[in-house]
């Protein structure tokens, strides 16, 4: 999974306005009255600017957008706005539109900042007005994000859901869902599935379409998610969906199967867990891809059985630490690779120290992309759980819609 971005993968950028409305102020235009003499002739006074200024964060207010922060004007156009980081004196750049209607910062303001903004104006007869306005954006405390996969741009194989994994725990978890939809260009219903109070995952019934078109709307910002914590991502991600390809391992024969658009490109034999340390069942996505990967047992729980620091076209399948990886320490003296389970769990492919032979582990890992399935069936073990990893497909449709908040 990527993190943010806060973009991963990404952890994401928006924020939260916290009922900040918009503050007008106008100017009064001219120090004295210069038609006047002595206060009783018939003099006229000068006009105030009939340009209104609305700064969005209120002067004095707290919580105020990290995304939405901005200034406009009605009635006349923005000649000057200067945006700067309280008590430190450092520039926000930003821009006016074309239009000199409207100004915004380049970039998402940080949490918990206090910042401080002055505009000018004039009308169309050029007369000027001022605002300005000393305010904080929402504090870190107050507010929540969420990490998401996957990223904008990229191409995912079928199986890849969309996942949220929020930093803060979400109480009100229908407010939240109702502000990220996910919709596929196939037309297929996609739901969102609560794996606690900080994930949500989305997915469809059935695989995506291969070729299909995936949008996630991100409408987080200002949204309460919790007692006063709230949410600071406002955005639209759109990805792709790749070919079709689903590979199935058989524990009983020890051979993958790999189909893609319901053709068998190729049979292979593989390695799965030994008899006391047996390998998954169930339908399991790549979510990650490594060239070469440390794979220590102490991190599993399995204390010093392994420490291998080049395990060659590593592939995760579940985030327990199921991976699906080459082998090129298989004891020569076992039966020839695919006829035994000697692993530790995970799925093993011949290989060759440093990954750069011409090997069954190479071309799987250079035909794979993030969200292609690995199935294993016929294996001692029971089913992957569908939270652990980006395994959702293990759990059925009814009780996937079950758990939607929506």
């Amino acid at each position: 999974m990527t993190t943010p971005d806060i973009s991963a993968r990404r952890a994401l950028g928006a924020c939260a306005v916290l009922a900040v409305g918009a503050l007008t102020l106008t100017a009064c235009g001219g120090g004295a009255d210069a038609g006047k003499d002595d206060g009783k002739g018939g003099g006229e006074s000068p006009k105030t600017s009939t340009a209104k200024i609305a700064i969005s964060a209120k002067d004095g207010s707290t919580g105020a957008s990290i995304n939405t922060t901005g200034v406009k004007v009605s009635d006349g156009e923005l000649t000057d706005v200067k945006m700067t980081v309280a008590g430190t004196g450092q520039s926000v750049p930003g821009f006016i539109s074309a239009n000199g209607g409207s100004w915004a910062p380049k970039e998402q303001l940080e949490r918990g900042t206090k910042y401080e903004i002055a505009a000018t104006a004039k009308d169309a007869d050029g007369r000027t007005v001022a605002a300005d306005s000393t305010f904080t954006t929402v504090s870190k405390a107050n507010s929540f994000i969420g990490t998401y996969t996957p990223d904008n741009g990229t191409t995912v194989g079928v199986g890849m859901p969309v996942s949220f994994s929020f930093d803060k725990v979400i109480s009100d978890k229908k407010a939240v869902q109702s502000h990220i939809t996910v919709s596929s260009s196939s037309g297929q219903k996609v739901v969102g599935h609560w794996f606690g109070s900080q994930r949500i995952d989305f997915r469809p019934e059935e695989y995506w379409k291969a070729g299909s078109k995936v949008t996630m709307k991100i409408d987080l910002d200002g949204v309460e998610g919790a007692n006063d914590v709230f949410g600071v991502q406002k955005k639209t991600v759109t990805f792709t969906i790749g070919r079709s390809q689903v590979s199935t391992v058989d524990a009983d024969t020890q051979t993958m199967t790999v189909v893609r658009d319901g053709k068998t490109l190729k049979n292979v034999p593989i390695s799965t867990g030994d008899a006391q340390n047996t390998t998954y069942n169930g339908q399991m996505v790549i979510s990650e891809k490594f060239p070469k990967l440390r794979m220590d047992s102490r991190t599993v729980g399995l204390a010093n059985a392994y420490d291998i620091p080049d395990v060659p076209h590593a592939m995760r399948l579940t985030q327990s630490g199921t991976f699906i990886h080459g082998n090129y320490w298989y004891n020569k003296g076992n039966p020839p690779f695919g006829r035994q389970g000697t692993s530790h769990g995970c799925v093993g492919l011949q290989d060759v120290q440093g990954g750069q032979g011409d090997t069954n582990a190479k071309w799987f890992y250079d035909n794979s992309i993030l969200g292609d399935v690995v199935i294993v069936k016929n294996s001692p073990d029971k089913t992957v759980s569908p939270d652990n990893g980006l395994n959702g497909w293990n759990m059925s449709w009814t009780e996937w819609v079950a758990g939607s908040a929506g």
